[in-house]
């Protein structure tokens, strides 16, 4: 609607409205987040969990609101019509730019529980941030190094058995796990620094998803498969903010998750690591010829 203000100016005004929402928001987040702490009682920390889950997905759909309102993007969006906001999914993308979690959440807005990701135990520290993490039930995991483990043998599981436990809430309540498989952002000079084998993608790291797999089991579902490709030269997150980003497309296939690689020992089993790894690298390899031919079609 306000598509056609100058770029700096639409750019501000998107960010301001952002932060408004952002602030508006965190502040009974945070409240019921202390309540959450000091009342320990399951039933009351499960009806206070749906209550924060409700005020993060406003947060979101007023932040999509405000970009239709600022910005002119069209996202092409071809999704199964199987999905449930009931369900429990692991989600995995193809990663370019900050970007991505905006369009994430805008596509999956109560089509599926609301995104989560598995974070590092340290991060329950950071100021106000934490907190919210830790209300919404964002799982927290703790991975000790191989160097470690060789030193502390004695520790070798407990990383999975504390994040199992995190977990275990997820039984009640529907959860979507997400995980970018490469690890990290996508572009050329990655691309050749990691020796990727893929034309239009990093190679996937499986240590992540087998992580999530091991702590979940056959609770999820499926698993998501999410490709995302846009079709202008620049789309970070202040191209969004200055109206740059203006073509989108998002495929996203459910796959079935097979029952063997819930069950393997990623860390201890070798032949298991290399099923989950071409499981994975198949996917992966479908994945870029996807890119390869949305691109092509433009």
């Amino acid at each position: 609607m306000l598509s056609f203000l100058p770029g700096p100016l639409k750019a501000l005004l998107t960010f301001t409205l952002v932060i408004i929402n952002t602030v508006s928001l965190c502040t009974p987040l945070l409240v019921l987040s202390l309540v959450k702490i000091l009342i320990p009682l399951k039933a009351v920390q499960n009806a206070l969990t749906q209550v924060l889950i409700w005020i993060a997905e406003t947060w979101v759909c007023v932040n999509g609101g405000i970009l239709a309102l600022m910005q002119r993007v069209d996202i092409d969006v071809d999704m199964p019509d199987s999905l449930q906001y009931g369900g429990w999914y692991l989600v995995t993308c193809n990663h370019q730019s900050w970007v991505d979690i905006v369009v994430l959440q805008k596509v999956f807005w109560r089509k599926i529980p609301f995104l989560k990701f598995f974070l590092k135990q340290e991060l329950i520290w950071v100021p106000l941030l934490g907190l919210a993490w830790w209300a919404l039930d964002f799982p927290f995991m703790k991975r000790f190094s191989r160097d470690f483990l060789q030193k502390h043998p004695e520790m070798k599981g407990k990383d999975l058995e504390t994040t199992q436990k995190a977990c275990a809430k997820f039984k009640e309540i529907p959860v979507s796990v997400m995980n970018f498989v490469e690890g990290t952002r996508f572009n050329e000079e990655k691309k050749v620094k990691h020796r990727s084998t893929y034309d239009q993608l990093l190679n996937p790291k499986a240590g992540g998803v087998a992580f999530v797999l091991s702590a979940m089991g056959g609770q999820l579902q499926s698993m998501l498969d999410v490709t995302i490709v846009y079709h202008d030269e620049s789309f970070e997150f202040w191209d969004l903010m200055f109206g740059r980003v203006k073509n989108i497309t998002v495929q996203i296939v459910e796959r079935p998750i097979p029952e063997k690689m819930a069950l393997g020992d990623y860390e201890g089993d070798p032949e298991f690591r290399d099923e989950l790894r071409q499981w994975l690298g198949g996917i992966w390899q479908e994945k870029d010829v996807m890119i390869s031919n949305i691109k092509s079609q433009r």
